[in-house]
């Protein structure tokens, strides 16, 4: 019975066994299916699938909206509609420049401008909208510049000690001097470890050995470690170590090799000193980060300059746009008042038979152009030309630059007078003060001493580096721990102190380490290194000289334009007497009958040309005044603007008034220590001082010849030209000193709206003595007035005028001399080099 069981049993297992040889081989041929066919990708199911797919989404690149939130300014949403032919709903709001310009710089932080120092800018709100913050000036500029630091960290090695990564040199240095600062930072570290160990050893049992060793190995350090400017570091390092194995002990007798105890802990405390006595050694190269981390911000101080010096100028030269096309628009109504009663002279004379449909049709269509003249002049063409922008568009020009909203019922009116006083500058003195007041010449000599302290920091990476460092160690071994007082002897006894045996001071190491490592053979990389710093010193001082020679011929063509405009402004003040005496006389002789009409419309186009354009020599001449004083550097000077540091809080005062005094409390030590070579000359003094420390420029041999002595004058400097019947026609080409006079009328005094600026004259019915219109005509009090038989025949200075206005206070030039014309010839020097 019992072998019929063991056969039924074997029968059940050789069963079992043939089942799960087919799975095994079932398995192993669907695998190598999968594998032969690759891995395709398939619908999987799951489990619980719900039809929503709440979390299925159809694309990845799809146009989404940031999760920002930033308050719009109120002249961003409060603004209102724009100003334009159809709505002129606003109330003046007359301004002076200056309070233009403080307005300006009170909503500024991000200046509308761009750097650089050219004369004329367009309109940069667009490619201020299409830049970042990093690409604009702002108010943040120097403090970002100051907070900004580099991607490489504190280091230190595996014994805790300061080191510097692995290639970095130390004059590259990009951020600020807070940066530069935390190299001499201490730098704390620590780290702790456990290992176990649980092997056997080719070794017997023995009463020092055993064949399976098993222990436990703990190793726990904290050091702090310094830099210090002379390039040493210097570490305090505490170390434990503690140690338990399963080697046999034994107690303690002599002559015996066993373990007393079986674990024990070492306690040790390093002081380590590593000094550099070549390479890396000194204040003066260790202290080179920190000096061009302070240059970098010089040099984004010197560009915020630029940026607050640039808006202060396009904030101007708005001003002065918008001043003329307010003239502009006086003069459109001016020259369309005057069409008005000349076509109502035409249709009388046609109703009365004495005049032609051809006339009347011709005055017609002067008013009709003189209308859209005003219509440009009041809101722009936007058309290339002076008239584009008209009074709205300029003034929503100079609204952008002073952070004000497009439109806020309100419609700037320039109520300041370019100046009428000739100015002269003094050559050697104003390019002293351009040579040392401009901030684009100050900020290529700051990267000129960067560039300095580079090169002193190349010449030291080719030498040698030898580093001694000096090692002073306590060590303390225990059977414990501690505390020091707790144990009961000396180690190896049981129960002896770790911290005991530190504090008792019996064991005591040290150690003297001297590395030298030179440089490569051949020292490549060190010499083209140098070589590059050399090449790159000599491009930045050749670029400051090329600079400054530039800066001269742009100073140069800035005062020559200055005098060539306030010339034009007596020529067009004079050609605008000459064309308002000849209107006067044409409609005289239109209305006697004596000349055509169309005579008298050209005439009048004539003189309203002649009166814008000696507006718009007056506005250049203002604004080239004012561009002499942007290249000099005494533009914020003169316009009465500081550029100061705001204040700290009142725990930065504090501070410094404690280190103050720590520092007068400390004893002086001499030749302790170096320091760096000096890189700045103190703080920048004001343009009275440039000539002292520049230099009064330089003058070449030879005389300079005066205006009026040139080959093609006469001799008593008169230019000759010939007229038709061969006779000479003296025109005086001699500079006018006496500053001229105008009468002109405000433009406060235009009304208070639209309606009383552009208002017509009302219709009258016969025109008989010459018309007069209402039209702000100066009166020219020239020191050499045009000379022609017009003039000479008639009182060409006194001119007919509907309204009189008591001229200004006499504002006297600057700078103004009624010498003979020889003072322009001084006598020659010898030529002076600049002193450096």
């Amino acid at each position: 019975m019992g072998h019929v069981l063991r056969r039924h049993r074997a029968r059940e297992v050789q069963g079992m066994n043939r089942s799960l040889i087919r799975l095994t081989a079932q398995l192993q041929l669907g695998i190598t299916l999968l594998i032969a066919c690759g891995c395709a990708p398939t619908q999987p199911f799951f489990l619980n699938e719900s039809p929503d797919l709440n979390y299925y989404l159809n694309s990845a690149t799809q146009i989404e909206y940031p999760d920002v939130d930033v308050e719009s300014l109120p002249e961003t949403t409060e603004a209102l509609p724009p100003l334009a032919i159809g709505n002129h709903d606003y109330q003046f709001w007359d301004l002076t420049l200056e309070e233009a310009t403080n307005i300006a710089l009170q909503n500024a932080k991000f200046f509308v401008t761009t750097s650089g120092i050219a004369e004329t800018r367009q309109n940069v709100a667009d490619q201020f909208i299409s830049s970042t913050f990093e690409q604009v000036g702002s108010i943040y500029d120097v403090a970002i510049q100051q907070s900004t630091t580099q991607s490489v960290p504190l280091t230190v090695d595996s014994n805790g000690n300061r080191t510097l990564p692995r290639g970095v040199l130390r004059a590259n240095q990009v951020g600020g001097v807070e940066d530069a600062l935390a190299e001499f930072d201490a730098q704390a570290s620590g780290f702790i470890s456990y290992s176990n160990t649980d092997r056997p050893r080719n070794s017997g049992n023995s009463a020092v050995s055993t064949s399976l060793f098993q222990s436990d190995d703990v190793t726990a350090q904290a050091a702090i470690s310094k830099r210090f400017a002379t390039g040493g570091v210097a570490t305090l390092r505490h170390q434990l170590v503690y140690g338990h194995n399963n080697l046999p002990t034994a107690p303690l007798a002599a002559n015996s090799a066993s373990r007393v105890v079986s674990s024990d802990y070492t306690v040790s405390m390093e002081a380590q000193v590593q000094q550099p006595l070549m390479r890396n050694r000194g204040t003066l190269v260790n202290r080179i980060p920190v000096v061009l981390a302070s240059l970098n911000e010089d040099v984004s101080i010197a560009e915020y300059e630029v940026q607050v010096r640039n808006l202060v100028r396009d904030v101007e030269n708005a001003y002065w746009d918008l001043y003329v096309a307010y003239r502009n628009v006086a003069t459109s109504v001016v020259g369309r008042n005057s069409a008005i009663a000349t076509a109502q002279f035409a249709q009388l004379a046609l109703e009365n038979g004495t005049g032609t449909l051809q006339e009347l049709s011709q005055a017609k269509g002067q008013y009709f152009q003189f209308k859209a003249q005003l219509e440009t002049a009041l809101a722009g063409s936007n058309l290339p030309g002076p008239d584009r922008f008209g009074v709205y568009g300029s003034e929503n020009r100079l609204r952008e630059l002073m952070g004000l909203a497009a439109t806020d019922g309100r419609l700037i009116r320039p109520i300041d007078e370019p100046t009428l006083a000739r100015v002269e500058f003094d050559w050697n003195e104003s390019v002293a003060q351009m040579l040392y007041l401009s901030p684009e010449l100050r900020r290529t000599k700051t990267r000129i001493k960067q560039q300095e302290l580079e090169l002193i920091s190349a010449k030291n990476q080719i030498l040698p580096e030898v580093n001694l460092s000096l090692l002073y160690r306590w060590v303390g071994v225990g059977d414990t721990l501690g505390p020091p007082d707790g144990g009961t002897g000396e180690f190896p006894e049981p129960g002896s102190s770790a911290l005991g045996s530190l504090t008792g001071g019996d064991f005591q190491e040290g150690a003297v380490r001297l590395e030298v490592t030179p440089p490569a053979i051949g020292s490549r990389r060190e010499l083209a290194r140098i070589q590059g710093s050399k090449f790159r010193l000599a491009a930045a001082r050749s670029k400051l000289q090329e600079d400054e020679r530039l800066m001269v011929s742009k100073l140069s063509d800035a005062i020559r334009k200055a005098q060539s405009h306030y010339q034009l402004t007596q020529t067009n003040a004079q050609q605008w007497q000459a064309f308002e005496t000849e209107v006067e006389t044409r409609l005289a002789e239109f209305e006697a009958g004596t000349r055509d009409i169309n005579v008298v419309l050209q005439s009048q186009q004539r003189k309203a040309q002649a009166e814008i354009n000696y507006y718009r020599a007056l506005a250049e001449y203002s604004k080239s005044l004012s561009y002499v004083d942007y290249l000099k550097g005494t533009l914020l000077a003169n316009s009465g603007i500081v550029l100061r540091e705001g204040p700290w809080n009142k725990k930065a005062y504090w501070d410094a008034l404690e280190r103050a005094r720590e520092r007068s409390a400390g004893k002086k030590l001499q030749y302790g220590v170096t320091r760096p070579g000096v890189v700045r000359q103190g703080p920048v003094r004001d343009a009275d001082s440039a000539s002292q420390i520049i230099g009064s420029g330089a003058n070449t041999h030879g005389q300079i010849l005066p205006p009026g002595e040139f080959e093609m004058n006469a001799a008593d400097g008169q230019v000759i030209f010939g007229d038709a019947n061969g006779e000479a026609l003296p025109m005086d080409m001699g500079i006018v000193r006496d500053p001229i006079r105008i009468d002109d009328q405000p433009l406060s005094e235009y009304g208070n709206s639209t309606h009383e600026m552009l208002q017509a004259p009302q219709p009258i019915d016969r025109l008989s003595p010459p018309v007069t219109v209402p039209t702000p005509a100066p009166s020219i009090e020239s020191a050499q007035p045009l000379q022609s038989p017009a003039a000479s025949s008639s009182d060409g200075a006194s001119w007919g005028t509907a309204r009189r206005v008591q001229p200004a206070a006499y504002t006297a030039p600057a700078a103004t001399s009624a010498a003979e014309p020889a003072e322009y010839a001084p006598q020659p020097v010898r030529r002076k080099p600049i002193p450096r």
